[in-house]
């Protein structure tokens, strides 16, 4: 039965048409992703702690793959519950897979920490933003190769529904550091929104970057129920949220009735050692907190994408933002990940000055520190801002573990191993 919520609009791929078999445009958006390079090296990516030092903390990948199973679900819920969804008319689960999946692909090595440095770096020259570089994978860098390759051919919706920003480096006042779209990007929002002029109103403020088809919105609310539960899980398992903290914690806070219920089950379900548990029956409230409703905008004549926005239960929103803010400040506020930030950001810089001085400056003792390839693609751009988008795209893509190998072997002179030097 055909899908009718979708067009051939939706099902566009950027570049031209692919060869397609028995699939449909979105399972080939999904496969595709999930058969990258990108995409298993998310496997050795911070989330919260550093990957590999435990095997049972979530790193980008676990995360990713818990993401797109709420998504899922929101998509299976809201066809559940009827009108205005139906048979023949509903949310494609593929493709919201498909967009969950993707969506932390620009994520650099070291977490957070690690897109913080990379963003002070690249402030002159452009900007590093996790969600723009997701954007750059999928259309530049997926797949490819030197015979000309590049990108991956994603449809319309898959491109639309990884942008959780739209709006322009450019387009602000003053260089922001982060929700932003780089500015060679600009032809791809255009493919984005079919050629359709965007409305003046849209540009005041962060209206661009609110405005996000249905998928994005599924996706954006399946992140946040995901992290914002098991950042609590995990952090209690590492051991930095114990009662004494959680509870100091709580006394610093404006408690009112609800947030007090929510932080006595908390409390309740770590001294009956329940809490993987009960957070996991919370996902599934947190999938029912979902419903549709419909919009009307400058979009909304040409796709179905746009005339539904997803409505979340304002209790849930306020119970994600909970966990959340104690999260945020138990956890990434604590001394411990404050030290790694600091040694995140000391390797990168390194690194980082090591190749423009190698590949940029070009002093007279020059060296080849990077991949040959890499090094090809820095010297066939003609400008310091093109060669620094390169080098930027090389740290990102490195894994936790690569970057550490490759900072030792130049600056560690007891680390001699030639081993992984991709």
């Amino acid at each position: 039965m055909t899908n009718r919520f979708y067009s051939a609009f939706d099902s566009e791929t950027l570049g031209g048409a692919r060869k397609r078999d028995y699939r449909t445009a979105f399972q080939m958006d999904r496969d595709r992703i999930i058969h990258a390079q990108a995409f298993r090296k998310l496997q050795s990516k911070t989330q919260v702690f550093l990957s590999g030092e435990y095997d049972f903390y979530r790193t980008r990948l676990t995360h990713s793959m818990e993401v797109a199973q709420i998504g899922r679900s929101i998509c299976a819920y809201l066809r559940s519950r009827g009108a205005p969804l139906r048979g023949d008319f509903y949310i494609d689960s593929d493709l919201v897979e498909a967009v969950c999946l993707a969506h932390d692909l620009g994520h650099p090595p070291f977490g957070h920490s690690g897109e913080r440095t990379l963003q002070e770096l690249m402030l002159t020259w452009g900007g590093f933003e996790g969600n723009a570089q997701t954007l750059h994978l999928l259309t530049e860098t997926l797949y490819q190769n030197e015979a000309g390759v590049r990108g991956m051919s994603p449809t319309r919706a898959l491109l639309d529904g990884v942008l959780k920003y739209k709006k322009l480096f450019r387009e602000f006042p003053a260089p922001p550091k982060h929700h932003f779209l780089y500015d060679p990007q600009e032809p791809h929002r255009a493919f984005v929104f079919g050629g359709a002029a965007i409305p003046g109103e849209l540009h005041g403020g962060e209206k661009l970057n609110a405005f996000k088809s249905i998928e994005c919105q599924i996706m954006d609310w399946a992140d946040d129920a995901a992290y914002s539960l098991n950042d609590i899980v995990d952090g209690t398992k590492a051991g930095f949220l114990t009662l004494e903290r959680i509870e100091t914690w709580a006394a610093g806070e404006p408690m009112d009735a609800e947030r007090q219920r929510w932080l006595d089950q908390l409390l309740a379900a770590i001294r009956g050692d329940r809490l993987e548990s009960g957070f996991a029956q919370k996902v599934g409230s947190f999938i029912t907190a979902c419903r549709l409703r419909e919009r009307t905008n400058f979009m909304s004549a040409q796709t179905n994408r746009y005339r539904f926005e997803l409505i979340v239960a304002p209790a849930a929103e306020r119970e994600a933002a909970f966990y959340k803010k104690m999260a945020n400040d138990i956890i990434f506020e604590s001394p411990q990940l404050q030290q790694m930030e600091h040694k995140a950001r000391r390797v990168m810089f390194e690194l980082w000055q090591s190749c423009w001085r190698n590949y940029v400056e070009k002093g007279p003792r020059t060296i080849n520190i990077l991949p040959p390839r890499v090094g090809r693609l820095i010297e066939g751009e003609n400008t310091a801002a093109g060669k620094a988008r390169q080098i930027c795209d090389w740290l990102a893509g490195l894994t936790d573990g690569m970057i550490v190998r490759t900072y030792r072997r130049l600056f560690d002179p007891e680390f001699g191993s030639i081993r992984d030097l991709s």
